[in-house]
């Protein structure tokens, strides 16, 4: 046993009507709107990345792959300043998600000023969402070492290690693991 003992019992799931709303807030946030999923996915991976929750990282690379996301640009976020494959307004959403998932908030003026040069306001809001949504679970899932899925380990393992994913505290016994990746739960929507 892990030195998480019965983690488990810290599930979302053991709190009925938590699940749903938070499943609703998930497909809410996570429709396509004015920022289509794919990106949203990305800025969901971004802020994990910034807040260390290599469980949500995992879950958030897996989930753009499910969607057709080519790997080298899945990669390319852990290198987006320099990665020609990313617009300069994709960089400046990456930016805020980035800032705004450190302890303390990093987020200043001047990242709104970029933003507003690419985004509407309502834009904006929906990039906040993500990062919001994002920053639940990180803290949810790092904070009671969530046993990662299988498949996510397995895809981020031999897609991401190279460029620094590694599992971390998120092993445990085999008992402890979620069945699948949240999206063949039913908890995340694919992209249709």
């Amino acid at each position: 046993m892990s030195d998480y003992n019965n983690r488990q019992e810290f599930e979302m799931d053991h709190w009925p009507e938590l699940r749903t709303a938070f499943t609703k807030l998930v497909k809410t946030v996570q429709q396509d709107k004015e920022i289509p999923k794919q990106f949203k996915s990305e800025l969901f991976t971004m802020a994990s990345l910034a807040s260390g929750c290599t469980h949500c990282q995992s879950h958030g690379a897996f989930r753009l792959n499910s969607m057709g996301v080519e790997t080298e640009r899945i990669r390319a976020l852990w290198e987006y300043e320099t990665s020609d494959l990313f617009t300069d307004g994709e960089r400046a959403a990456f930016n805020l998600v980035r800032a705004a998932a450190q302890i303390p908030n990093a987020a200043k003026p001047e990242h709104f000023e970029a933003l507003r040069k690419h985004y509407s306001n309502t834009q904006i809001i929906e990039i906040l969402a993500v990062s919001s949504l994002a920053a639940w679970l990180n803290r949810w899932n790092d904070t009671i070492a969530t046993v990662t899925d299988q498949e996510s380990v397995d895809w981020a393992t031999e897609n991401l290690s190279d460029v620094g994913w590694n599992i971390g505290k998120h092993t445990g016994e085999s008992s402890e693991q979620r069945k699948a990746h949240p999206i063949n739960m039913g908890w995340v929507e694919r992209n249709k």
